[in-house]
């Protein structure tokens, strides 16, 4: 892929972001653990003549932590970064915990956003204090613990890809260890593999957790474009009440549930489907 990736400045804070692919652009807020070298579903976008800009969102890769300060504050960023790019109207991509920033942009801009689509995406309040996965995360991913964390599972996904998959999938699926592995392609080894070695959390990953229940169902009523809800019937990691949350509250949607494997919509058999959702609602809707 040839991405490009720039940094701006805004309001004296840091703002890095990706440019990607040709033609109609797409916005995308990433997942988790991300930043904006982020792979999962481009190609397929990128081949079919999108563009896709992909911001680092508040304290993940280079963009400054103190824009996490609030949704709205690093939304904020991301319209000043769309101006700088002379862009006007934009599909709008939410991913996993990217979805609460993508719902306040689209509520706080929507003459700006033409599609807004999330995809297994955080929609309301996720893994509070009183969660045991909350509290294995402050464990493993607080800074400066999280740097060491992803370089360790990095070395050993290189050496034993097979391996860590299996220990690693089942906080991804409602599926059993052997439904995932059969649900696998070859390829998906590889995918899953650079995954663990691009991740990292930064501040972002605490600054996501501390914003999920920012998110009020007043705030989906202001978004005006068409929406596609997409998400696995089989996510471990952000249930199906996200979904139906979202469905409920947009008032033009449509909800799409994909019998993949878990949480990784782009991997594993029945993955094309995401493509393919994701493609014609694009199609339907062309700015």
């Amino acid at each position: 892929m040839n991405r490009r990736v720039d940094i701006c400045r805004f309001e004296d804070q840091l703002l890095e972001y990706s440019v990607i692919g040709e033609g109609e652009p797409i916005l995308v807020m990433h997942g988790g653990h991300s930043n904006c070298y982020e792979e999962f579903g481009y190609e397929a976008l990128i081949r079919q003549g999108y563009s896709l800009i992909t911001p680092s969102r508040a304290g993940y890769g280079g963009t400054s932590k103190e824009l996490g300060s609030s949704l709205t504050q690093a939304c904020r960023a991301y319209n000043a970064l769309l101006d700088r790019l002379q862009l006007g109207g934009v599909h709008l991509l939410a991913v996993s915990a990217g979805g609460p920033s993508g719902i306040r942009f689209a509520s706080l801009y929507p003459d700006r956003v033409h599609t807004f689509t999330l995809q297994c995406a955080v929609t309301k309040a996720w893994l509070t204090p009183q969660d045991k996965e909350y509290r294995v995360a402050r464990l493993l991913f607080l800074p400066p613990a999280e740097k060491a964390v992803w370089k360790l599972l990095g070395r050993l996904n290189n050496r034993f890809p097979r391996f860590l998959f299996r220990q690693m999938a089942p906080s991804f699926s409602m599926l059993s260890r052997s439904e995932i592995v059969a649900k696998i392609g070859e390829g998906d080894w590889e995918a899953f593999r650079r995954m663990n070695n691009r991740q990292r959390s930064g501040d972002g990953f605490f600054i996501d957790l501390s914003q999920t229940g920012d998110i009020t169902p007043s705030e989906f009523e202001n978004v005006r474009c068409p929406a596609l809800v997409v998400h696995s019937k089989n996510d471990r990691l952000v249930s199906l009440e996200h979904a139906f949350h979202a469905h409920r509250h947009l008032p033009r949607s449509e909800l799409r549930l994909l019998d993949t494997w878990g949480h990784l919509i782009w991997l594993g058999k029945g993955a094309e489907e995401t493509d393919e959702a994701m493609l014609a609602f694009l199609r339907g809707n062309r700015i």
